[in-house]
This record gives C-alpha cells, structure tokens and sequence, in this order.
C-alpha cells in the first residue's frame, strides 16, 4: 500500500530500525512454536510425559509472544509477515531434526534452539534502545520468559 492505514509515533528512521527487530522476532517465535510442537508430537522415552507437557508449555508462549510482537508491529505502522514462507526464509533457529527423538535429545536440542533465541532476542533489545523504548521493553519481557524456560530445560539435565 501506497499510504499505510497505520501511522506510526516513531521517525521512519527509528520505524525501520524497531520494524526490522519486530519482523524478525516474529518469524523466530512462529519457528519456536513449531519446533516445540514438532518435538513434544516426536519425543519418546523414560520422562516422556513431563517433557511432553513441557514442550507444550514451550508452544504457549511462543504463540503468546508471536501475537503480541505481531500487535506491536501493527501499533507501530508495520505489517507484520508470519506467513510459512517467510518463516522458512527468515527464521534464525536451527533445524530441528526429523522423526522421534529421545528425552535426552529432546531437551539437548531444545536447550541449544533456546540459548540461541535468547541471544538473538538480547541483541534486538540492544538495538531497539534508540529506536523505541516500548518495543525494547516487550523483548526484555520476551527474554526474560524465554531464559526462563531455557534454565528449567537445562535443570533436567544438571
């Protein structure tokens, strides 16, 4: 569109800066919901159901998170792209393997999918401290929940 139906508070400097974070988040929260329900329907073994269970505690907040960055990005004059595609092209997360996995893989591969998320997520809030203060206050809020999960998945193993 020509003319954005949405206009945004912030400079088109700072819309760009704080879009582009947004963006990228979204499609990394879409491919975190989609790795931990890929894991909890192929994880097998001694635990099983804790893990299970856990893993859909995993899908609920990234699927919380993904609607509240996809909101934001609208607040702000960004049309915000969760399409599968874009998904595939953009996300940063590694590939989670195919068919069954044990516990132990399971969490070994959740664990690493985390710790790489976080990183990802704490340079976005250091990129959105100029460009908008609101943002960067919702991906504190993001990576605060995703470390978190990301010690209750590594306590299982310690």
């Amino acid at each position: 569109m020509a003319n954005a139906p949405i206009q945004s508070p912030l400079t088109p400097a700072d819309k760009e800066i704080t879009g582009n974070a947004l963006q990228a988040a979204l499609v990394d929260l879409v491919d975190l919901s989609l790795i931990a329900k890929q894991a909890h329907w192929n994880v097998v073994g001694s635990n099983f159901r804790s893990v299970h269970l856990q893993l859909d505690e995993l899908v609920d907040t990234a699927r919380n998170y993904v609607d509240e960055v996809a909101e934001r990005a609208n607040a702000i004059g960004i049309s915000p792209n969760g399409k599968a595609k874009t998904v595939v092209e953009s996300s940063g997360l590694p590939e989670y393997p195919d068919n069954w996995q044990n516990v132990e893989a399971t969490i070994e591969n959740i664990v690493k999918i985390l710790a790489g998320l976080i990183q990802r997520m704490r340079k976005r809030i250091d990129e959105t401290d100029k460009s908008d203060l609101v943002t960067q206050d919702l991906f504190i809020e993001i990576t605060q929940e995703l470390e978190k999960a990301h010690w209750m998945w590594q306590a299982q193993t310690a």
